[in-house]
């Protein structure tokens, strides 16, 4: 393995400062359920060697079929020498009740007896008062499975508000280790990732980030950005630019990209071979930027495939978010009309009954009926 990594320490760890997230892998044919085992084996083959010792996945991703890949590929190495990362599903209601049934599976799938980082997953609006409920009895679990040794490090993932998070703190904060959250220059200020991660700090835990790129959002630059970039930072790639903001962010421990292919892979390790936080006038210009973008009206969409999944029309929610996305903020044009009139009609926004089940388990809280009948409206079909 190369040590020339950026690690940080996490107590008495040295965690790679670039963790390979297992929720975007390649798939075959455009299905999120079908990984492509041999482009992911390569990738996690290739990570492993090259310094990455964090890999985290979930009971969710890729339709349940990550922590299968993830027990599959990693247990090829000698357990001791990486870390792994899995989370409790609690994004959905119906699994409350299920800690121990679906612990237990979990650690099937990953091959392992025990976990090194295990989370409350997703804790937002729609779920901290069961996640909060003694009835289900999940942080009574949970703890005890770290008293038995089958978790090491317990933790939370949270798109909720600063006042959910707030709360779930306030709850179960002493118990706590480390939180994931979404931290990006454009969620900066947008989701208010700024005040999250200060109130995080001040409770004096660790930050591991999610969504760096933003669900490949950041990975381009284009205008003012690009131009500032360039006069910057002429060698910088434009992912480059968001990992080094994130350095930037004091209390970042790990930070999870979610790669598709072996070069991403590769560049995203190149940049984190070194240490290079931005500077004031750098990470101002790309806030500047990003505040500028946000105001033209797109909905925060990453793609996590968690709607589609609860869909009963079978709609692709994520890619009819990101044409509604496109057409707004460009302020029309040809290119969504196209892409929709390309779809079955089945597939196209109008065929949304609006039974609201895929927005039970959005983490960014879009409420996709409406997005839905307006896109609808927008486009006339």
């Amino acid at each position: 393995m190369r040590e020339y990594m950026i690690n940080r320490k996490f107590q008495n760890m040295e965690l790679s400062g670039l963790g390979l997230g297992m929720m975007r892998l390649p798939v075959l044919a455009g299905n999120d359920g079908a990984v492509n085992e041999a482009a992911a084996a390569e990738m996690i083959d290739y990570a492993y060697k090259n310094g990455i010792n964090y890999f985290d996945t979930a009971w969710g991703y890729h339709d349940g079929n990550s922590e299968l890949v993830a027990g599959k590929y990693l247990s090829v190495y000698p357990r001791e020498s990486y870390y792994l990362a899995s989370k409790f599903p609690g994004y959905d209601l119906s699994n409350m009740g299920k800690v121990k049934e679906i612990f237990e599976k979990q650690l099937e799938k990953c091959r392992t007896e025990y976990f090194d980082f295990y989370l409350f997953h997703n804790v937002y609006e729609g779920n901290i008062d069961a996640y909060l409920d003694p009835q289900y009895g999940i942080l009574e679990y949970l703890l005890k499975q770290k008293e038995n040794g089958h978790i090491r490090h317990l933790g939370f993932s949270a798109h909720g508000s600063v006042e959910v998070i707030r709360r779930f703190l306030e709850a179960y904060g002493q118990h706590m280790e480390f939180c994931q959250l979404q931290l990006n220059y454009m969620d900066w200020h947008f989701q208010n990732a700024r005040q999250k991660a200060e109130m995080i700090q001040e409770a004096g835990i660790p930050i591991w980030v999610m969504e760096p790129l933003r669900g490949g959002k950041l990975a381009k630059a284009s205008g003012e950005l690009a131009v500032a970039m360039q006069s910057f930072r002429p060698e910088e790639t434009v992912p480059g630019w968001a990992f080094r903001f994130l350095q930037s962010i004091p209390g970042v421990t790990v930070v999870l990209s979610g790669m598709s292919d072996l070069g991403q892979l590769k560049a995203n390790i190149a940049t984190w071979e070194t240490d290079e936080p931005l500077g004031k006038e750098e990470f101002d210009a790309v806030v500047k930027y990003a505040d500028e973008e946000t105001k033209k009206g797109g909905l925060p969409c990453t793609a996590c495939h968690y709607c589609t999944s609860h869909c009963p029309k079978g709609l692709p929610i994520p890619e009819l978010i990101a044409l509604y996305n496109e057409h707004k903020i460009t302020g029309g044009g040809f290119i969504a009309p196209m892409a929709v009139g390309s779809m079955p009609e089945e597939k196209r926004p109008a065929s949304c009954i609006g039974c609201r089940s895929c927005e039970q388990v959005c983490p960014q809280q879009i409420k996709i009926s409406e997005m839905m009948k307006e896109f609808t409206s927008m486009i006339g079909m």
